[in-house]
C-alpha cells in the first residue's frame, strides 16, 4: 500500500582542564630537563578507591575455560570518595573507516541508484559523545544516514501486516542550493505489542578485558544489559558469556531477572581481549538454546579492542557470515573512548544481519534496549533494498545523502543472493536525495557531446523517478517487490521544507557539515539550528543543543 505526503515549497559545553592523574605516586614528566630543579616534598598518597556499590555482589567472578569460580573481595571500604572530573579524551587510538562523501551522478550516464537500508544509529551517539566533551568528531566517524535515522518521523503505519512497512515520498526545495530539490523516501515498519513478541534466546557476550576498566565501559555495559533483562517476557532466555584472556560461560540460559543481574554485578575487568574466542563460544551457546520461530541473537558489548586470537575484521566477518544463515543474528553495542574500534563494531553487525548502536550514557542504554527493544531485536523484513531510477527528461543530476558504505550494484537489486539490511518492528528508515532538474544549473557543467533524453523518457515527462523496494519476510528466501512513482508535479509545487521534513533536512545538513561536504554552499551550523525549529521531544531538543555546540566550536 502506498502512502503519499507532499510537502510544499547545552548551553555551551565547557571542557574542564584538570591535573594529570598521579600513577604509582610519580609525577608525569612535562619534558622539562632543567638541572636546577628545586627539591619538592613527596606527593600525597593517592585517594582511596571508590566503595563498591551496595547493588553489587560481594563476590567476584573469575573466568576459567567455560565455567566460573568465585573468590572473596579483599580490601577495606573507603570512608569517602570524590569522583574525578571527566575531561575530553584524545581519540587518537580510535579506529574509524569513513567513506568519501557521495559523488554527484549524471542521470544521462547513471540513471539508477541502488542501496541497502541501514537502521544503525551508532554514528549519531558517538558524534554526540565528542561534541559534549568539547571536540568535533572525526569526519570518518560520521555517517549521515545514521544521524537521520536516529530520529523518528511522521510516517504512517502500514495498513496491514501483509506488507511489513509503509512507503512515503515527499519533495522540498533545498535550503542550501536554490537550484536543487530534496526528495525523501521514508519507510515505517509495523509495531509489535509486548504480548505479541516471539520468545527470545539472547546471549550477552561481554568484554571484560583490561581495556573495559573505565566508568564509561564495563559499568555502563552492566547498566545497559541489566535494563534489557528487566524487559524479558516469560518465554525469553538469557545467557552470559564473557571474554578477556579466555572466554567463559558465566550464566546458563535463564529467565530469572534477579539471577541475571547478580551475574552482571559480579563481573570485573582485566586481561587481554580474546574477542574471536568469545564470539565462537557465544554462537555455540545460542545454538544449544536455539528457539524455533523465536529470536536468536548474540548481543556483543565491547569497545571493539580485539587484540588476541581471531582479531582481524576479515577473519571475524568470515566467522559471523558462516553463522548468520543458521538464524542467529548479531547486535553490537559500542562503549568507551580512547581506544574505541568503531570500524569493527559497525561492520561486523552489518555482516551478522543485526544492528549497531553506541552507548554513551544510561539514557542511551534505556532508549536502545528498553524503549526500542522491539525494533532492536524483532525483525519483520530482511534483505531490504531500495532502487531509484530517475527520468533523464525531468532530473539531470543527483546525489544520495549518506549510505556510502551501503551502495549496491544495479544488478544486486533483483539478486536474492545478495545480502542487505533488515528492518525491525517499528523501525523507520529515511533516505534523502538532492536532485537538480534537467536544464537547471547543476554541479556538473553541460557536456559538449551529451545525448538528449531518449524518446521513452520524453513520453513519461509526468514521472520524475521510479522508486522500487525489495524485501524478504523473516522466514522467506524469495524477495517481494513494492514500487511507486514520484511525479514531476511534486517538484513543480515544492516549497521550503517544513515541520517534520525540515527537521530531517536539518539533521542531514548537520551530518554533511560534520563530514566537511564541499557542496553545502556556505550553509552553517547556525543555519541547521534555525531549520531544526523548536521541539518538545527530548532527543530533538538535545539535537538542537548539539548544533549550538558545533556552531560555537566552529565559529558558525
Amino acid at each position: 500500500m502506498r502512502h503519499w505526503r507532499i510537502t510544499g515549497g547545552l548551553a555551551l559545553a565547557m571542557v574542564l582542564a584538570g591535573c594529570a592523574a598521579q600513577q604509582g605516586g610519580e609525577m608525569a614528566s612535562t619534558g622539562d630537563t632543567s638541572s636546577d630543579r628545586r627539591a619538592e616534598a613527596p606527593p600525597p598518597p593517592p585517594p582511596p578507591p571508590p566503595p563498591p556499590s551496595a547493588a553489587y555482589s560481594p563476590q567476584q567472578v573469575i573466568v576459567s575455560g567455560s565455567r566460573n569460580r568465585t573468590g572473596a573481595l579483599r580490601g577495606e571500604r573507603a570512608e569517602a570518595y570524590v569522583p574525578p572530573v571527566r575531561v575530553a579524551t584524545d581519540p587518537g587510538r580510535e579506529q574509524y573507516e569513513g567513506e568519501e562523501v557521495s559523488p554527484v551522478k549524471l542521470v544521462s550516464a547513471e540513471p539508477v541508484s541502488t542501496f541497502s537500508v541501514d537502521v544503525d544509529t551508532g554514528a549519531y551517539a558517538n558524534a554526540r559523545r565528542f561534541l559534549t566533551t568539547g571536540m568535533m568528531p572525526p569526519k570518518a566517524a560520521v555517517r549521515t544516514e545514521e544521524m537521520i535515522n536516529y530520529f523518528r518521523y511522521d510516517y504512517p503505519r502500514p495498513e496491514s501486516r501483509e506488507v511489513p512497512f509503509s512507503v512515503t515520498t515527499d519533495v522540498a526545495r533545498t535550503p542550501w542550493n536554490e537550484d536543487s530539490y530534496l526528495m525523501r523516501i521514508g519507510l515505517r515498519g509495523y509495531d509489535i505489542a509486548r504480548d505479541e513478541r516471539p520468545p527470545a534466546n539472547l546471549v550477552f557476550l561481554m568484554d571484560v578485558s583490561g581495556s573495559m576498566n573505565a566508568p564509561d565501559k564495563l559499568p555502563l555495559v552492566k547498566t545497559a544489559l541489566a535494563g534489557l533483562a528487566g524487559e524479558l517476557g516469560e518465554e525469553d532466555r538469557v545467557s552470559i558469556v564473557v571474554y578477556a584472556g579466555a572466554a567463559g560461560l558465566v550464566l546458563e540460559p535463564t529467565n530469572d531477572t534477579a539471577k541475571i543481574r547478580r551475574a552482571l554485578d559480579s563481573l570485573s575487568a582485566g586481561g587481554s581481549t580474546a574477542g574471536g574466542a568469545g564470539l565462537q563460544l557465544a554462537y555455540n551457546i545460542a545454538e544449544d538454546a536455539f528457539l524455533e520461530g523465536g529470536v536468536n541473537r548474540v548481543i556483543l558489548a565491547t569497545d571493539g579492542d580485539f587484540n588476541v586470537g581471531v582479531r582481524t575484521r576479515d577473519a571475524l566477518v568470515e566467522m559471523i557470515e558462516a553463522k548468520r544463515d543458521s538464524g542467529i543474528t548479531l547486535t553490537t553495542l559500542g562503549f568507551g573512548t580512547g581506544n574505541y574500534n568503531e570500524a569493527m563494531m559497525e561492520q561486523i553487525a552489518n555482516h551478522g544481519n543485526g544492528n549497531y548502536a553506541y552507548i554513551d550514557s544510561a539514557l542511551e542504554a534505556k532508549k536502545v534496549l528498553g524503549d526500542e527493544m522491539s525494533s532492536t531485536l524483532f525483525t519483520i523484513a530482511k534483505d531490504v533494498k531500495i532502487q531509484v531510477e530517475f527520468n533523464p527528461a525531468v532530473i539531470g543530476q543527483y546525489r544520495l545523502v549518506g549510505y556510502e558504505n551501503r551502495v549496491l550494484r544495479e544488478e544486486d537489486f533483483d539478486n536474492d543472493a545478495v545480502d542487505a539490511g533488515d528492518i525491525g518492528a517499528g523501525h523507520q528508515v529515511t533516505a534523502i536525495y538532492e536532485v537538480v532538474p534537467t536544464g537547471a544549473k547543476g554541479w556538473i557543467a553541460p557536456r559538449r557531446y551529451e545525448d538528449p533524453p531518449a524518446s521513452e523518457a520524453e513520453l513519461r515527462m509526468a514521472e520524475a523517478a521510479h522508486v522500487k523496494l525489495r524485501y524478504k519476510l523473516p522466514d522467506g528466501d524469495t524477495s517481494k517487490l513494492i514500487d511507486t512513482v514520484v511525479m514531476s508535479d511534486d517538484f513543480h509545487s515544492a516549497r521550503a521544507p517544513a515541520d517534520d521534513f525540515a527537521f530531517a533536512v536539518s539533521v542531514a545538513a548537520f551530518g554533511q557539515l560534520l563530514r566537511g561536504d564541499t557542496l553545502m554552499n556556505g550553509f552553517t551550523f547556525a543555519d541547521t539550528r534555525a531549520l531544526a525549529g523548536s521541539h518538545e521531544d527530548y532527543w530533538r531538543q538535545e539535537f538542537v543543543k548539539l548544533t549550538e555546540l558545533a556552531d560555537a566550536m566552529k565559529g558558525g
